[in-house]
């Protein structure tokens, strides 16, 4: 770890140790902050691709990393509130990105998204950005090879499929494999092109590096970079490539929004006791075997129970069929990291029709991550006040023994453990009413 008071090792010594007094833990924090930022930056930047723009955003962004130059702030303290700031204007980033999404594309609907393959040359698109899909999609309509070229999808760039105005383009059929943690298998295996759009790529193999684009902020070595979203070299080199042929495969749901008209059956199944708890379950995929934990945990979570997942960590569990209860599917996929966003409005919505905070609702939420957006995305939570949340597969690593547990007490922050010891602690949290309230007898 590096001090970024002198840019120096902490475990080699420190060139302003009289200065700094080579502090880890503040080291830690700043470490800390910079990672939410990170997350924030990214949905900004999906938003500004989108023409959307909140100057609050830009200004923290720059307040923020200024906050961690040599010598400007040693305050612990001051960088906790920070880290909850952080918290407060990354929630304000997915709100705009959200906004941006749902006014250019339409807003999302559940969908079932076809995993076989069609006829004709393939390309397929990983990442995050659904301005790059959609010029690249318009491309192909504009030049006519709508039957000729069809794009698929691949981890979190499944959701596209739920937008009307990314539905509409004939080219666009089904998704391709699943999280980033399998992508050089998967994609050695499809034979068509590759189209890295954001994080989540990986430097590609032999076997499909010719095969292999990037654009907009994403970068690998090698591999051709398409500028102004100029798709005409993709696309040619798709018609180079073996065509694909018809072959059946599953189907997943994805596209779930806050804006669904699912709140009152909600609330009334929740009141008749027919659904006894809400689980959050997402985050990122992480090539960890502890990762077995959420397949395990989703798999026994009772019949009486929902399940809202978002990011690419769903791929695990997203196969099953949870079935429904009284046609509240078991299992609802929001779609990408960002769309956390939806599900915490969700959660509110239903605080606010019961009568009672979000920590009181039958609900519990169980994170995993690698990168920075899942960290933005506790950050928020915790921002929101949002107490025993399930963290893992291990705590981040940026967080020295001494902050995590600050963080720990501070805000109840739980590392998973055995998923059905876990699963028991949970099912034990339910709705807490004052006595004498109106809704004390109806929940119960």
């Amino acid at each position: 770890m590096l001090c970024n008071q002198c840019s120096m090792s902490l475990a080699g010594g420190c060139t302003i140790r009289g200065v700094c007094g080579k502090d880890p833990d503040l080291n830690s924090l700043q470490e800390a902050l910079i990672y939410g930022i990170k997350g924030t930056a990214a949905y900004y930047y999906h938003a500004l691709e989108l023409g959307y723009d909140n100057p609050e955003i830009g200004h923290f962004l720059a307040e923020a990393l200024y906050s961690t130059l040599t010598n400007v702030n040693f305050d612990k303290n001051r960088f906790v509130e920070m880290i909850l700031e952080a918290g407060r204007v990354h929630l304000e980033a997915m709100r705009l990105l959200d906004k941006a999404y749902v006014e250019t594309f339409g807003r999302p609907e559940p969908v079932e998204v076809p995993t076989g393959t069609v006829e004709g040359h393939g390309i397929l698109v990983t990442g995050h950005s659904y301005k790059a899909l959609y010029e690249l999609l318009k491309q192909i309509r504009e030049m006519g090879l709508e039957n000729e070229v069809k794009v698929y999808t691949h981890s979190e760039m499944l959701p596209a499929h739920s937008y009307p105005e990314l539905r509409k383009f004939e080219s666009l059929y089904g998704n391709w494999g699943g999280s980033w943690v399998y992508q050089r298998k998967e994609f050695a295996e499809f034979p068509g092109v590759i189209v890295g759009t954001s994080n989540c790529v990986q430097q590609p193999t032999k076997a499909y590096a010719d095969r292999m684009f990037t654009v907009g902020i994403a970068g690998l070595e090698g591999v051709p970079h398409i500028r102004d979203y100029d798709f005409e070299p993709v696309i040619k080199k798709a018609l180079e490539t073996p065509r694909m042929e018809r072959r059946e495969g599953g189907k997943i749901v994805t596209g779930f929004h806050h804006t669904l008209e699912i709140k009152d059956k909600l609330v009334e199944l929740i009141k008749e006791g027919k659904i006894k708890h809400i689980f959050i379950v997402g985050g990122c995929d992480v090539p960890n075997p502890k990762m077995s934990y959420y397949e395990r945990l989703t798999e026994i979570i009772p019949k009486d129970a929902i399940i809202l997942s978002a990011a690419c960590g769903k791929f695990r569990y997203n196969g099953r069929n949870y079935g429904d209860i009284e046609g509240i599917p078991r299992f609802m996929d929001f779609g990408q990291c960002n769309n956390v966003y939806s599900i915490i409005e969700i959660a509110i919505a239903l605080a606010n029709e019961l009568g009672v905070d979000v920590n009181s609702l039958p609900l519990s939420i169980v994170l995993s991550w690698m990168e920075q957006k899942a960290i933005g995305i506790l950050y928020t939570l915790l921002y929101l006040g949002i107490r025993g949340i399930y963290i893992g597969p291990r705590p981040p690593e940026f967080l020295t023994p001494k902050v995590f547990e600050i963080l720990r007490k501070q805000f109840d922050l739980k590392l998973i453990n055995d998923p059905e010891k876990d699963l028991r602690d949970m099912l034990n949290r339910g709705i807490r009413v004052e006595d004498g309230s109106p809704l004390a007898e109806e929940i119960e």
